[in-house]
């Protein structure tokens, strides 16, 4: 599905794909895109890195090292796939999402890796209809994402690829060795699709899932490993959770998103428990379940929403404690204990009006 393609129903899409969102952004550096293109490519490589990190009046998609970017461009232009690593909540899935976007103008040809994922559903099934009365042809093939991106010569992104079986993971290798799917139902010439230029495979993976469904030695010669990390910077933490939770209440009807100092609290309680160091150095409890950017994005949204509709206000520290339940008691019962300390012996000693109301609050943690 490309932007040509898009009618103007997509006005109420819950979550518009980047290269319609983007598509006005997209567009105008294609036109004034003059440096050299990898062959398939929609833009330059420059061109590319400039939608990503932002230059020269494009405001950046994402924080994240430029090298990261430029390393990962670099991958997908040659025939090795590309293979996005880190912690849940990284941007793994946006990265790879803003980069099919601005290199194929596509970013919806999406596996997502499961336990239940089967080989059809990765590269082609069958009209059973068809099949039955017709016998095996190209008209009874249903393509799947890879198949498509194969023909089309665009990015296939591949989720969560080591929560597949290892047999469904390997189903790959003939495909980013040789750059050739083959179909042994179809006769003669049908029976082989061979990759158009611009075809690559960018996949990701969280730390927290390694082993589950480890890859093959020979999978991971095909690909190039990059590590995505955490943001390091909280002004910049602060700034993109702002800004992503601003868009989000938009789209849910909220005007304005919570205050500063209401985010600023988020954020640090975020922080301290995801890295388990607070802010003067010292070391302290982390949390099991998942303390990210993006679940600090998603529970600014949760905060913003349960003001407006409920209150008629932007959000309070109070809020937030009550939004953190559910996320810190995801992985485990005892994520409870280690929040209610947190508040007792951390934010109980922070200074302003914020951290006093989010201390105070500490009782509408459940248990």
């Amino acid at each position: 599905m490309t932007a040509s393609h898009i009618s103007n129903s997509q006005t109420d899409w819950q979550r518009p794909p980047v290269e319609i969102a983007y598509r006005e952004e997209l567009e105008a550096l294609s036109e004034a895109d003059k440096s050299p293109r990898p062959p398939g490519w929609k833009m330059s490589m420059k061109a590319v890195r400039r939608f990503i990190v932002g230059d020269d009046g494009h405001a950046p998609k994402l924080v994240c090292p430029t090298a990261l970017v430029e390393r990962a461009m670099i991958t997908l232009a040659t025939t090795r796939g590309l293979l996005l690593i880190g912690e849940p909540g990284t941007a793994k899935s946006l990265l790879s999402e803003l980069l099919a976007a601005a290199i194929a103008g596509d970013s919806t040809l999406t596996i997502q890796g499961g336990a239940s994922l089967t080989e059809d559903q990765i590269k082609y099934g069958w009209n059973y209809a068809m099949l039955v009365n017709d016998g095996p042809s190209e008209k009874a093939l249903v393509p799947a994402p890879l198949y498509q991106g194969m023909r089309r010569g665009k990015i296939v992104r591949f989720e969560e690829i080591t929560r597949c079986p290892l047999e469904v993971q390997d189903a790959l290798l003939a495909v980013l060795s040789d750059r050739v799917l083959a179909i042994p139902e179809l006769p003669g010439d049908a029976g082989m699709l061979f990759a158009r230029e611009g075809f690559n495979l960018i996949a990701t993976a969280n730390t927290r899932d390694r082993g589950v469904n480890d890859m093959s030695a020979a999978l991971k010669r095909r690909f190039n490993f990059e590590t995505v990390f955490p943001i390091r910077s909280a002004d910049e933490e602060l700034a993109l959770v702002k800004r992503e939770a601003t868009r989000l209440l938009a789209r849910s009807g909220v005007p304005q998103a919570p205050a500063d100092d209401v985010l600023e609290v988020l954020v640090t309680c975020f922080r301290e428990l995801r890295e388990g160091v607070a802010g003067d150095g010292t070391g302290m409890e982390r949390l099991s379940s998942v303390m990210s950017t993006a679940e600090a994005v998603s529970v600014a949204h949760a905060v913003g929403v349960r003001g407006h509709f409920l209150r008629g206000d932007s959000g309070t520290p109070e809020d937030i404690v009550e939004c953190l339940a559910g996320t810190a008691a995801k992985d485990s019962a005892d994520d409870l204990k280690k929040l209610r300390r947190y508040l007792d012996q951390r934010a109980a000693k922070r200074q302003g009006a914020a951290w006093k109301a989010f201390y105070a609050a500490r009782h509408h943690l459940p248990g």
